[in-house]
C-alpha cells in the first residue's frame, strides 16, 4: 500500500494567501511562500500552489512565484492557476515546480492532456476538477467554480486518466470551505474506478476528516487549506493520529 499524504493547499491572489467557503467569502491567510515554509517544516508531504485569480498576462507572476517555492522549500509542489498551454507548463516547471495543476483549459480542450503528458510525462500532470452535485450528479464546473458545464463527474476523471494525467484533484464545491468532512462517496467511487492517484479536497474540518477520506474512500492524498492556515489542526499531530490508527502515512 502507498503510504497517504498530507497536502497543504495555498490559493493565491494579488500574491497573498486567501481562503474561502464554497469557493467565495475570501480573507486573507499570509504569504504563500512563507506559510509553505512553515507547512514543509511540520511535516507537509507536498504543498499546492492555485493562483485563483491567473490570466495569461500574469502568467510570468506564476513563474516567479514557483521560482520563490522552490528556493525556499524541499519538498514537491504542484502550481496551478490559468494554464492553457504545453508553453506555459514548460515555464513553470523550468522555475521549479515538480507539478502543474490545470483546470478549465482542458475542460475546454481536452486534448492538451495529451500534448502535456507526450511532452513532459504524466507524473507532472495534475487533472484538477472542481464538481458541484446539482439534481443528483455532480456537474464539472471551470473558471474558479464560476461556470458550469455539461461534464460529469466521473467520465470526465476517467477521461482525463486515459488521456494521460498523472492524478486526479477532485475539489467538492459543496463541501469547500465548509469544515463538514469530504465528500466520501463520490471519493470512494473515482478511487475505484481509477488507477491514477486521486487527492481528495473540500471539507476538511477534523483529524476524523482525514481518516475517514483514507480508510472508507481510499483517496491517496488529503488535502487541506484553511484548517492548516488558521493553526487549526497541527500537521504533526494529524499525521501521528493517523498513524495511531492503523493509516500508512509518510
Amino acid at each position: 500500500m502507498l503510504a497517504k499524504r498530507i497536502i497543504p493547499c495555498l490559493d493565491v491572489k494579488d500574491g497573498r494567501t486567501v481562503k474561502g467557503i464554497n469557493f467565495e467569502q475570501l480573507r486573507d491567510a499570509g504569504d504563500p511562500v512563507e506559510l509553505g515554509k512553515l507547512y514543509s517544516d511540520q511535516g507537509a508531504d507536498e504543498l499546492v500552489f492555485l493562483d485563483i485569480t491567473a490570466t495569461k498576462e500574469k502568467r510570468r507572476t506564476l513563474a516567479a512565484l514557483a521560482d520563490r517555492v522552490a528556493h525556499h522549500l524541499n519538498i514537491p509542489f504542484t502550481i496551478g492557476g490559468g494554464i492553457g498551454s504545453v508553453e506555459d507548463v514548460d515555464l513553470l516547471l523550468n522555475h521549479g515546480a515538480d507539478k502543474v495543476s490545470v483546470n478549465s483549459s482542458i475542460v475546454r480542450r481536452p486534448e492538451l492532456i495529451d500534448e502535456l503528458a507526450r511532452e513532459f510525462g504524466s507524473q507532472c500532470i495534475v487533472a484538477a476538477i472542481d464538481a458541484r452535485l446539482l439534481e443528483d450528479q455532480w456537474m464539472v464546473h471551470v473558471a474558479g467554480g464560476t461556470i458550469p458545464t455539461d461534464k460529469e463527474l466521473f467520465q470526465w476523471a476517467k477521461e482525463a486518466q486515459e488521456r494521460g494525467a498523472g492524478e486526479i484533484l477532485f475539489t467538492s464545491m459543496n463541501h469547500d470551505g465548509t469544515k463538514n468532512g469530504f465528500a466520501l462517496t463520490p471519493l470512494k467511487k473515482m478511487c475505484s474506478m481509477l488507477s491514477i492517484p486521486v487527492i481528495a479536497s473540500g471539507g476538511a474540518g477534523t483529524i476524523d476528516h482525514f481518516y475517514e477520506v483514507f480508510h472508507y474512500a481510499e483517496a491517496d492524498a488529503g488535502l487541506a487549506a484553511s484548517i492548516f492556515h488558521f493553526q487549526e489542526i497541527p500537521i504533526p499531530e494529524l499525521k501521528d493520529n493517523l498513524r495511531s490508527r492503523g493509516i500508512v502515512i509518510r
